[in-house]
């Protein structure tokens, strides 16, 4: 009697996932390196942008405050979205608007078309950066914490080599801003590829045939009710947490190489101390979730970076030039508790569907209370004439960021919150 084929039948099928996986793991660090590049890009070169376009102090701050804006009103849409088309045709949009958006604003003339390509950039960062914990988490369960790390280290790497590079690739274009930020277009584009093959995909163990009748009625009844995410005070904390380190990476990258200019540093040179403070991201991003996920509590790794950052901001307002690259280093550090947040968002809900609702609400919310900081230190400098009054300002913030943070780590899940809220 001849044996059941019943290995070769599944062989197919293996490999078929595993090449899909494979498409998967290249589409998420793609979409990572282009998550920051129209950010800080920006930021190197924000000077002549405001010089071309006229902007005084106050604009420039609120154009810096966009990004987080943006994120606050699009990220909470991405949940919806994922439902309706699936989280990796999304992906797939948000590449498309980031393209489209890269390559619209350096060339519209005026403030206000420039504000609308960045919208349009931003709008599509703001649903990858909800929907990536969420298409890791379905994709790699077992392995969120490197493969979170893997991701943020790809998010770092875009940050820093953009601002790093702009100015140089700046002038060897010819000398003109539009076109030292219109080539990180080109880059976007290549982050479509991998996920045109994946846009019909749902996602991994979600039925592709349709069910009616009473198999509907019984899968309807083993859904889980609604989490209401606003019970939860480790979302709120997580939300906060995730508003006051945004905050300061969003003055980061929209100021930090302009103090440094008015501090007297070359242009070059503050563009590639950005990048040092943004290239820390790249190791620590893959150590500080995988250490994360070993802690039962992830408050000391907060106090770490907190500690870190207020040592940066010390320096930063003492002596800005004189140990410029220690600053960077330390700010670099600080910075990383963005992997860190994106890891306890995943730590913090036991379920997909809660890592959906989590992420979109600490982000969004996040986001929203992120928004006032980078336009209230262009006020400030624009009004003091300085920059001790905005390094002060991010000193006081840096205090909240780290006891949120504490409680945000916490070994507790929102889903057991929301129920006994």
């Amino acid at each position: 009697m001849a044996a059941p084929p019943t290995a070769p039948d599944r062989t197919p099928a293996n490999s078929t996932r595993a090449w899909t996986t494979r498409l998967v793991v290249v589409g998420i660090l793609l979409a990572a390196v282009n998550l920051r590049p129209a950010i800080t890009s920006l930021g190197a070169l924000l000077e002549e942008v405001r010089d071309g376009l006229g902007m005084s102090g106050s604009v420039a701050g609120l154009l810096t405050s966009v990004p987080p804006f943006c994120f606050a009103v699009f990220g909470v849409m991405a949940p919806r979205l994922a439902r309706r088309f699936g989280p990796a045709a999304v992906v797939c949009a948000g590449m498309v608007a980031i393209t489209a958006g890269l390559l619209i604003r350096p060339y519209a003339g005026n403030t206000a078309g420039f504000l609308v390509g960045s919208v349009l950039a931003l709008m599509g960062i703001a649903v990858s950066n909800v929907l990536m914990p969420v298409i890791v988490k379905r994709w790699f369960p077992d392995r969120v914490g490197s493969m979170t790390g893997l991701y943020s280290m790809a998010l770092a790497a875009g940050t820093s080599v953009a601002a790093a590079v702009t100015v140089p690739l700046t002038d060897a274009l010819g000398g003109g801003w539009q076109s030292g930020l219109a080539v990180w277009g080109g880059l976007a584009a290549f982050a479509v590829l991998p996920w045109l093959p994946l846009v019909r995909d749902r996602g991994p163990g979600v039925a592709s045939a349709p069910v009616s009748g009473a198999g509907a009625r019984a899968r309807a009844d083993r859904q889980p009710p609604a989490l209401r995410i606003t019970r939860s005070r480790t979302a709120w904390a997580l939300a906060v947490f995730f508003g006051l380190q945004a905050t300061a990476a969003y003055i980061t990258m929209g100021w930090m190489a302009q103090i440094f200019r008015d501090a007297g540093v070359p242009a070059g040179t503050a563009g590639l101390l950005l990048a040092v403070t943004m290239v820390m991201g790249v190791p620590l991003a893959f150590v500080i979730p995988r250490v994360a996920t070993r802690l039962p509590h992830q408050g000391p790794i907060v106090i770490a970076l907190g500690v870190c950052g207020l040592a940066g901001y010390a320096g930063l307002w003492a002596a800005p030039a004189g140990g410029a690259w220690a600053w960077a280093v330390l700010l670099g550090i600080s910075n990383c508790a963005f992997p860190l947040a994106l890891t306890m968002v995943g730590m913090r809900a036991r379920t997909g569907a809660g890592v959906v609702q989590l992420s979109a609400f600490a982000q969004s919310a996040g986001y929203l209370i992120s928004i006032p900081g980078p336009l209230l230190v262009g006020v400030l400098y624009q009004s003091s004439g300085g920059w001790g009054l905005p390094i002060a300002l991010m000193i006081g913030l840096t205090i909240p960021q780290m006891a949120v943070g504490v409680l945000a780590g916490r070994d507790r899940t929102v889903e057991d919150e929301a129920a006994a809220g």
